[in-house]
């Protein structure tokens, strides 16, 4: 059967390959094999700079650029020729090595073929590879989680003075605004962005079980750990200087851990704004065509928010279960880490397909001003706390217990609670205050806090 959206396993591969095709090119087996072509041809070129290393002669311009090439150029038909390699070598990274070899051979650089891999355990490529792939990876989604923030900031701007009930432990509250409450998780979201931002991507290059044996056997007084640390840099990548033969991967579980810590915030808000849309304090547009329900016609459902709560589930369950695993290895190596780490675009792409949900619901919002407006002109109760607030302020007996007897458990209406503030015995300022104090203007620095988060 021919690969198709229709026959792939994966419904990162199907169903919703529109939401995540950018990261095809990053995460595939040919994304993978194309980093560590790149990590190879890096390699060789900083050999041949080493003035020690007399055997691999220094690169002449046109060498350089013609083993750079090799990298920028490389194509799915190349990584389908290092494919057909492996099928004889079983070995893919040793597949890589002979397809370079192929490549240099019949040129100028050809003479300097062993030097390809040289000293090299498979591990030196592979994590590169892969910290290559996480921080390619990283980008796609920060971009991604940079568009849901400043779509949040965006409709905070636009509804911060808009009034309307909060809600703790699912009851009436004192109230907020609708754009404070989106700045809140703006902020939120921006916080986790800057945790993975500072995060970089921590590799190795220095032989079997991390000493650099082969190296120094060779080139004893070569500088082995400069010029390593030379092109994990040239990469954008950090180098680890302890390793056993693999770079321990904690640099990996922090990113998860991180990615994952984002993803709850917008699980969070995906819930939340479930929550406004069934009361009623959000609308959604409808769109030419599309069915809520196959047998009620009338239903909007919010399947957006929906969808995406449910592939932020499955990011971080594979997430977490890599950060959990990946750091744990038996003394110097097994191989517990290599098919585990071929599942990172996993994460990456429920992540993204959750992103792109919510902004597609985001932007079938409209405010419904008339139901904030009607829920709160239906808890007047609410003006118990500033009311025995001010009656604590002033000193009279038993303010909070007054007030509780007034209102727990009951609505009360505009008159019942102005009733109650004209015959306390306040100073007049407080009294008239308080007697102009309605739920919808009882916010207060709500407005005033949420350009925190667009400041």
């Amino acid at each position: 059967m021919d690969f198709k959206e229709l026959t792939a396993i994966s419904p990162i591969d199907g169903r919703y390959l529109s939401k995540c095709a950018e990261l095809q090119e990053v995460f595939s087996e040919y994304g993978l094999v194309k980093r560590r072509v790149l990590v190879e041809c890096a390699w060789l070129e900083a050999l041949c700079a080493a003035k020690e290393i007399k055997e691999c002669a220094a690169l002449t311009a046109k060498e350089r650029t013609a083993l750079r090439k090799i990298a920028s150029d490389f194509s799915v038909e190349d990584a389908a020729r290092v494919k057909e390699i492996e099928k004889t070598t079983n070995h893919d990274v040793k597949a890589v090595e002979y397809f370079l070899k192929e490549k240099v051979a019949g040129t100028s650089l050809e003479k300097r073929s062993e030097f390809i891999h040289f000293a090299c355990t498979s591990e030196d490529i592979n994590n590169m590879s892969h910290a290559l792939m996480l921080r390619d990876g990283k980008a796609i989604l920060r971009r991604a989680m940079d568009e849901v923030r400043m779509k949040l900031v965006e409709m905070s701007k636009a509804t911060a003075a808009v009034p309307m009930l909060a809600h703790t432990h699912g009851q009436p509250a004192s109230p907020t605004t609708v754009g404070k409450e989106l700045a809140v998780v703006a902020a939120r979201l921006k916080r986790q962005e800057g945790e993975i931002d500072r995060l970089v991507m921590p590799a190795k290059m220095n032989g079997a079980v991390g000493n650099f044996n082969a190296h120094t056997s060779a080139y004893p007084k070569t500088d082995w750990e400069k010029l390593s640390a030379k092109v994990i840099a040239s990469l954008g990548l950090r180098q680890n200087p302890l390793t056993t033969q693999i770079e321990s991967h904690d640099g990996i579980a922090e990113l998860f851990d991180a990615i994952a810590r984002w993803n709850s915030v917008l699980l969070d808000l995906d819930r939340d704004i479930w929550m406004y849309v069934s009361m009623g304090y959000f609308k959604q547009r409808t769109v030419k065509g599309e069915i809520g329900s196959s047998t009620m016609p009338h239903k909007v459902n919010p399947i957006d928010f929906e969808n995406s709560e449910g592939n932020l589930g499955l990011a971080n369950a594979i997430l977490g279960f890599m950060a959990r695993k990946l750091p744990v290895s038996r003394m110097q190596r097994d191989l517990t880490d290599s098919t585990t780490l071929r599942n990172m675009g996993v994460g990456f792409g429920y992540t993204l397909i959750a992103i792109r949900s919510t902004l597609k619901g985001l932007g079938k919002l409209e405010l419904n001003e008339e139901r904030l407006a009607a829920d709160l002109d239906s808890n007047w109760e609410v003006l118990a706390e500033p009311i025995q607030t001010v009656m604590r302020k002033v000193g009279m007996d038993h303010p909070y217990e007054r007030l509780k007897e007034l209102t727990r458990g009951r609505r009360v209406t505009a008159e019942i609670m102005r009733e109650f503030v004209a015959a306390l015995p306040l100073p007049k300022a407080d009294k008239e205050r308080l007697m102009k104090l309605t739920p919808a203007t009882y916010i207060g620095l709500a407005e005033r806090l949420a350009a925190h988060a667009w400041e």
